[in-house]
């Protein structure tokens, strides 16, 4: 196999070094799912194996990461209030190890294209001239609330769902969220990075005429060892999120499904399905799980 001439599928046991005739290497914007390595996609893995270097954010799980080789992985993560890494380095640094001849993934957590900045660093990439590929993941939105026993969507509850972000761009004017519209599609609203802005958004759902009984749970770490579970209500859940010590990253899930967990949380067999800490009874729910209590 010659560096410029293989094609995806020609040899199964190692991908393509998708390295061009000038030596310029290939990014790949890979999405590593909500956590568990059990969750990467067959592509993901070969990927992140045959990398020469993997550029991580702080969300893959500690299993997927554990697995890198120290010497080939680049920690360019941020953190909510703690230690982070700007955009425009994780963009110059990319461009930079491919026009040496590397082949690299940036990896990041559930999907690149979900709030992942992965069209940003696509649009970069683009106009560096330098090559790319774009490798979906299990999006955190879903699969998150999934392995608590959420369903975003239920025939007898929601027949739509909205992804919302919690934490916009700070250097906009003003937010692009319209909590006002959202309240009145009687969908599911699913709010990735939204625990320190908890407060907030649900105070705008509730002005805009959201009932305060209506169910919502947070999902924190979703598939990690350390998974936790809380529950509430709109009016309750910042105080089950403060009693239950909830912390990012987490996933709130707003809306009538988030009650479906309390009917099967007997149940669930999924690995590290964390008691619930729900408001309502302020007591802990065991599982079937043996996962660790939150």
């Amino acid at each position: 196999m010659t560096d410029g001439g293989a094609t995806p599928g020609e040899n199964a046991d190692e991908p393509p070094t998708r390295r061009r005739d000038d030596g310029v290497g290939t990014v790949f914007l890979v999405g590593s799912g909500p956590g568990d390595p059990d969750l990467l996609t067959v592509k993901a893995k070969r990927l992140i194996e045959s990398a020469d270097v993997v550029l991580h954010d702080k969300l893959p799980g500690p299993e997927i990461l554990g697995e890198i080789p120290e010497e080939k992985r680049e920690d360019v993560g941020k953190r909510a209030g703690g230690e982070w890494t700007p955009q425009e380095y994780t963009n110059r640094r990319m461009v930079e190890l491919a026009r040496e001849g590397n082949r690299v993934v940036r990896l990041k957590g559930g999907d690149p294209f979900v709030f992942g900045r992965g069209g940003e660093e696509a649009e970069h990439l683009a106009e560096a001239g330098v090559p790319f590929e774009v490798v979906p993941g299990v999006t955190s939105a879903i699969a998150g609330p999934a392995v608590a026993g959420i369903p975003v969507t239920h025939r007898d509850h929601a027949s739509s769902v909205s992804f919302v972000t919690g934490h916009e761009d700070p250097t906009k004017e003003e937010s692009a969220v319209d909590w006002e519209a959202l309240a009145a599609t009687g969908g599911t609203i699913v709010v990735l990075m939204g625990v320190g802005k908890l407060p907030a958004y649900t105070g705008e759902l509730r002005d805009a005429g959201l009932d305060g009984d209506t169910p919502v749970a947070l999902v924190e770490r979703a598939t990690w060892p350390d998974m936790r579970v809380a529950t509430g209500t709109l009016d309750t859940i910042v105080d089950a999120r403060d009693e239950a010590g909830i912390e990012p990253p987490a996933i709130t899930v707003i809306g009538d499904v988030a009650a479906t967990r309390d009917r099967v949380v007997t149940f669930l067999e999924n690995a590290g399905s964390a008691p619930v800490r729900s408001a309502s009874d302020g007591g802990d729910e065991g599982d079937a799980s043996g996962g660790e209590g939150a």
